[in-house]
């Protein structure tokens, strides 16, 4: 597969060495993937330069797309036709059709995550229903949903890019519909299991590539609130889900939960089919140039795109095993995958015993019992408040004093700030919990963790897509490594506190995040750079001559 990138970047290196100065000159800022403004070229290139003004990287239509299958060749192309200054971009929409499409993704990330969690305060009675007593059987009723989830994006990530990242979010959301009315109606424990695995296969696509969309809509400057936006979906609808499952299971059965599942799903598809366009520049100008009188002339104007979808089983294979190549052969990409995982895990871990805990401890019915997940809610919404905020005056404040110039090493310190508040989070927790003081106390707890969770998702996510060529890989190797811990955790969580204990047990969790969370933000804010400079995957988006931040 390496090789295959290898030849690919060769191809490249030829098409760049038949440009002329000022096109070099452009591509070089195109490539880019700092937020600097350049300066024009030199005096003897200025004719050329006024027939053909470079870009304008500070425009919203300017600079590459998060997550091209080649940045290169895209450069070339926008140099070709001028794509950066086409209305029919999807950076230079109007304000107002972003932040819609912006939503639309956000809800469609909303939906998929409250089908993985809203069953969770339901779990008892849903084990007295299909006669369940093995404890992981139980785990597993919840969690294989996120089995698929992890592994799905393999699939759906080239799909997007192949024939655009709309039409899989669409699909990808009217078959969760489906399968959760197959989930209300299963006959059966197996039967269950199936349709809560195949919610997840098709509830990942906003995840495979609603990442891709917010890239394709904000410059990497702009990127952090709505990013923020498009994370909140993920992390608030396995919160609200608990919420509105407790108090639906109570009142009318758990199997209403499902259908309520599968009605959200069909809300999102009314709103979203006629209103969300697609946003990935590739695809939208592949679709304009056959629709052309000559389409033989407009494929020789689009070499890279003809390429790019000629053959789809290679792209499909080098999509489907670079995330996995990427994980591996990137430190960088690896730890941060490992901490976010390690956070994912511990958050479903709460899920899966938060409806026994405050049974047993507190007595709460399923009702009452879903409104404890509500601490996380707030912990999760405080964060998306003020720590997209934080991260994005941060950011640009670093950049203002490094000339101008963007480096993903300055979304470390909105990191670090939210890796301190995890640790202290699951140690609230899990001793209040333990010494079993007042039912309030275990929640603002899991707030704590929580806030600390979402201010760290959010810097991680930014880093991977300003630090990799294939961007879109390195978000799907990381959803890949937490998807598949937040499946493994739930199924040895119940264990480990029955012989540690909620106090010791979320102790050992919270030094593991210390652990992974403190040290690693800090060693990558003085040598993140030099690694990047060092690996192939990275190279392309460090700036070795740029000033350090």
């Amino acid at each position: 597969m390496s090789d295959e990138i290898g030849r690919s970047d060769g191809a490249n290196d030829a098409r760049l060495t038949s440009l002329d100065a000022p096109q070099l000159s452009k591509l070089a800022s195109a490539n880019s993937s700092s937020t600097h403004v350049h300066s024009n070229s030199e005096t003897k290139t200025n004719s050329l330069n006024d027939a053909h003004p470079p870009p304008l990287h500070n425009a919203p239509g300017h600079g590459e797309s998060a997550f091209p299958a080649d940045k290169e060749g895209e450069a070339i192309e926008n140099i070709e036709d001028d794509w950066e200054c086409d209305p029919e971009n999807a950076r230079n929409w109007p304000s107002s059709k972003k932040w819609t499409a912006v939503s639309i993704v956000s809800f469609y990330c909303f939906v998929s995550p409250l089908a993985s969690s809203m069953m969770a305060p339901g779990i008892p009675e849903l084990a007295i229903k299909y006669g369940i007593t093995n404890s992981t059987v139980i785990a597993l009723t919840l969690c294989i949903f996120l089995l698929s989830f992890a592994t799905a994006p393999l699939i759906l990530a080239p799909l997007s890019e192949m024939y655009g990242r709309t039409w899989v979010l669409h699909i990808g959301n009217l078959f969760t519909m489906g399968f959760s009315f197959g989930c209300a109606f299963a006959p059966n424990t197996g039967a269950l299991i199936a349709f809560r695995f195949l919610s997840g296969l098709s509830g990942s696509a906003p995840v495979a590539c609603g990442g891709g969309s917010v890239g394709d809509l904000f410059a990497e400057k702009d990127r952090a609130s709505a990013m923020a936006l498009f994370s909140l979906g993920p992390l608030i609808g396995p919160v609200a889900g608990p919420v509105a499952g407790g108090f639906i299971t109570q009142a009318i059965g758990i199997k209403w939960v499902f259908i309520v599942i599968g009605i959200t799903c069909g809300i999102a598809s009314l709103v979203g089919i006629p209103l969300l366009k697609e946003t990935y520049g590739p695809v939208i100008r592949l679709r304009r140039a056959r629709k052309v009188a000559d389409y033989e002339k407009a494929a020789k104007g689009h070499p890279h795109l003809e390429a790019s979808h000629g053959d789809k089983i290679k792209i499909l294979w080098d999509n489907l095993a670079r995330p996995i190549y990427i994980l591996f052969k990137s430190a960088i990409c690896f730890i941060l995958s490992l901490y976010m995982a390690v956070m994912y895990g511990i958050f479903y871990l709460m899920f899966t015993t938060f409806a026994e805990f405050f049974a047993t401890t507190y007595g709460f019915k399923a009702g009452v019992g879903g409104l404890a997940y509500l601490g996380l809610g707030i912990g999760f919404m405080s964060a998306t408040i003020c720590g997209a905020k934080f991260a994005d005056a941060i950011y640009q404040k670093l950049a203002a004093r490094n000339g101008g110039v963007g480096t993903p090493e300055m979304r470390i310190p909105a990191l670090f700030f939210g890796s301190w508040f995890v640790p202290i989070g699951l140690f609230w927790y899990g001793w209040s919990a333990d010494a079993k003081l007042h039912w309030i106390m275990p929640i603002i707890g899991s707030g704590i963790f929580g806030f600390g969770m979402m201010t760290t998702f959010l810097p991680i996510q930014l880093y991977l897509v300003d630090s990799f060529e294939f961007a879109a890989s390195a978000v799907a190797a990381s959803a890949l490594f937490r998807s598949l811990l937040g499946f493994a955790f739930p199924l040895f969580g119940k264990q480990m506190f029955d012989k540690l204990g909620l106090g010791p047990g979320n102790s050992l969790l919270g030094g593991l995040a210390i652990l992974l969370g403190i040290p690693f933000p800090v060693f990558l804010w003085y040598k993140g750079a030099a690694l990047r400079a060092a690996n192939p995957l990275t190279a392309k988006g460090a700036q070795p001559n740029a000033p350090s931040p």
